[in-house]
This record gives C-alpha cells, structure tokens and sequence, in this order.
C-alpha cells in the first residue's frame, strides 16, 4: 500500500520552553511531573505513524492521551515540537506561510466535534465557504457544493440554517463542506462524540459507505473502543502523550501489546468488530454434482461429519447433504441432486458477526461463506456465532460439535 502520511518522532510541548521538557520525559518522568515541576505540558511525545493511501486511520484514547494534539499536528495547527511529517513525500513542518495555505485549501479538510458551521450561513453558504476563500466562481461552487450536500444525504436542505437542523444533519453539513474542496486527506476530531447514540451508528455507517464511494484518507479520533474499531482499517492506541499500539482491529483484539490495551479493550462487543472472514473455518471436505452419493458417504464417514457441502466444478456452491439423507438416496436409488438440500444460508466475508445472528438462529445448518462470484470460501457453525468462538477456540469447538452440525 502506498504511504500518504509518514509522521517520524512526533513531538509536542506546550509552556515558554518546550525543547527543553525533552530530555526530562526521556529520562522517563510522567506528564503530570513534569507539569508540576516546570509548567509544561507534555501533549505528544515521539510518534510515529505509517497512514496509507485511502484507509481510514483511527487514533483511539482516553481524554488526555494527546490524540486531539497529534491530529492537529497534521495541519499544522499545532506546529511539532520535535519531528517530522511527511505528506506525498513533502515535510509540511517546513512549509512557509504560502505552501501551507495551499496545503491546506487543496490537499487537507478537518471535521470537528462542535460542527464549526456559520450560524449566518444555509447548509449550501456553509459547504461553499471554502471554495468560496478560493474564489471560485459562484456556479462552479454552487455546483459543487450541492454534490457534496447530496453525497451526505442532505438534498432538500440547501436553503435551511444550522440552527434547524438536529446534531447529526449539522454534523453532515461539516462534512459536506469538507468534501466540497477534494481533499486528499481528510481529519475528524471526534466528529460523532456530541451525537446521541443512534444518530452516532447512522453516521458511522455514512461515513463508512462515503469511504466506500470516495477513497479518501481519513484519519478519525475517537475515545471510544467499539467506535475505532468498527470503522477503522487500522488503529493507533494512545497513552499519556505516546503510541502504544498500532495495528488491524483484529491485531489489536488477538494481540494487546500490554496489560493497558488489555484493560482498554476488555469491554468490546466483539460481534460488532468481528467480520464472518474471522470465524468461518475453511472445509476439509467438499463433495462435487458429479460425485455422486457413494462419494459423498465417504467424504462424511472419512472426516467424521454428519453433513457436507456440494458444489459444482467452478467451486459454486450448490447446497448441503446430510449423512441420514445420502444412505437413504443410495437405498431408493437416486442421485446426489435428488436429495441435495439447496436450504442454505450464504454470507459474505465482510459481514459482521452481530448480523450473523438472526441467520445462524433461523438457519438448520452452517453458514455458507462465499465470495464475490457465488463460489464457496468457508462456513460458520451457530456455536461460533452464539458464542463468539474465533481462531484458537474453533479447533476446539470443532471437538465437541462435530464440524458440520452447526
């Protein structure tokens, strides 16, 4: 994956002498020490950072842990103590006032917590703004600025003011009006914190089907564990001013860096992180439309299931026989396709193992994973989903289940 955002030994030190807090908290004293000691306040302190092109980026901490400070370190708005941070290859640190104007009208957008929006202005006064700074002409911007309202949802809305919009319609506007200068790289400081819970899920998943449309790089601040890891293709874990961990979702559920991420992550809904790609385990045994009953017994007998998949010859999945109807079509002489049970339930890879749940409940055999092209990946036995077996537990569960009865 190509690297948009290299951030080399970030640091960031507030009070009348930050350079020389340095050496103190490399001698390893606390934040609160050196605050109390000297004034200073240690808002980051050494981070490193590899976002790449297109993924949204998560920084993930507690009030305190400096993700707020790093995020407006990527602009400029805090201005690094220390370090380096590199964008399309370029240093942004050492801009002057000209390149960083233009750096951030064309190639930077930031979203905040408390919306921004101008009171004074329409949802459409409000997205055209920056273009409007760019002095781009009133149709041009007009028309841009109306896509981008569209892009949010908020078509119909153009002429109304913030203050008759709920949280999440203004919170759109702050969004739309980002897009609306095509950014590169787009920054959201705990954009959803001041929305109740069920606008905070729809916006999510927005956000999420934008990305899916615009392939932006997004880096998103949030406290919020189930939040971060929901939406974020990768996530930097923050503490006391430092990064703790980086890494998937799944790196960072199955390998906890230290006992804080352990505490940290303790109280995740897992079904609501967990995609159908993590718990579906890859079958040893497939039975083909052109094998035929004897074959099929076989398969079932040999790997000590009661039930086996069936597909064609392109790996398509066709459906399930059971061991009880395989030996009776083999007594009433008929074939395979004649007691196939096409009464299967197909997910996709990506699926969330929460909205697996009314499926595995409704479904009498496993989940059939497939792909893109109908052809079969893996399944998912209910007790995976119930229970929320991943990796190391599903041998096990294999064990005691028998790995077709679901």
């Amino acid at each position: 994956m190509t690297t948009k955002m290299k951030i080399e030994h970030v640091s960031k030190i507030f009070g009348p002498k930050p350079k020389s807090i340095v050496p103190m908290v490399k001698d390893g004293m606390t934040k609160s020490e050196i605050l109390e000691k000297t004034g200073h306040t240690v808002g980051v302190y050494d981070a490193s950072l590899d976002i790449n092109e297109g993924e949204i980026f998560v920084i993930m901490g507690l009030s305190g842990s400096g993700k707020s400070t790093l995020i407006r370190c990527f602009n400029l708005l805090n201005k690094p103590t220390y370090g380096s941070i590199h964008v399309d290859g370029e240093n942004i640190v050492e801009y002057n006032a000209t390149k960083l104007k233009k750096f951030r009208q064309d190639k930077i957008a930031m979203v905040f917590q408390h919306f921004g929006l101008f009171n004074h202005r329409t949802v459409m006064g409000n997205v055209e703004y920056g273009l409007e700074i760019k002095e781009v002409s009133k149709e041009k911007r007009q028309q841009i600025a109306q896509e981008n309202i569209e892009v949010v949802g908020l078509k119909g809305y153009e002429d109304k003011y913030p203050e008759e919009l709920s949280g999440g319609m203004q919170q759109r506007v702050g969004l739309a009006r980002a897009l609306a200068n095509d950014p590169d790289i787009l920054l959201m400081d705990e954009p959803f914190s001041a929305l109740d819970p069920l606008i905070r899920r729809e916006m999510q998943l927005e956000l999420l089907d934008i990305q899916e449309r615009l392939q932006k790089t997004i880096v998103f601040i949030t406290h919020d564990v189930n939040e971060a890891f929901k939406i974020g293709d990768r996530v930097a874990v923050m503490k006391d001013g430092k990064v703790v961990q980086v890494g998937t979702p799944e790196e960072i559920l199955e390998e906890p860096a230290n006992d804080y991420i352990t505490d940290f992550i303790k109280d995740i809904d897992r079904s609501k992180i967990l995609q159908a790609e993590n718990v579906m385990i890859k079958p040893n045994a497939l039975v083909s439309l052109k094998d035929g009953l004897h074959v099929a017994v076989k398969e079932m007998r040999e790997n000590g299931i009661s039930s086996v998949f069936v597909v064609d010859r392109s790996r398509h999945l066709q459906g399930i026989v059971t061991i009880d109807a395989a030996i009776d079509g083999i007594k009433q002489k008929k074939t395979l396709e004649d007691v196939l049970d096409r009464d299967v339930t197909k997910v996709s890879r990506e699926e969330y193992v929460s909205d697996l749940i009314p499926k595995a409940l409704e479904s009498k055999f496993p989940l059939a994973v497939i792909n893109e092209e109908d052809r079969l990946e893996g399944f998912i036995l209910r007790v995976h989903v119930l229970s929320g077996l991943v990796a190391d537990d599903v041998e096990e569960s294999k064990e005691y289940h028998g790995y077709y009865n679901g």
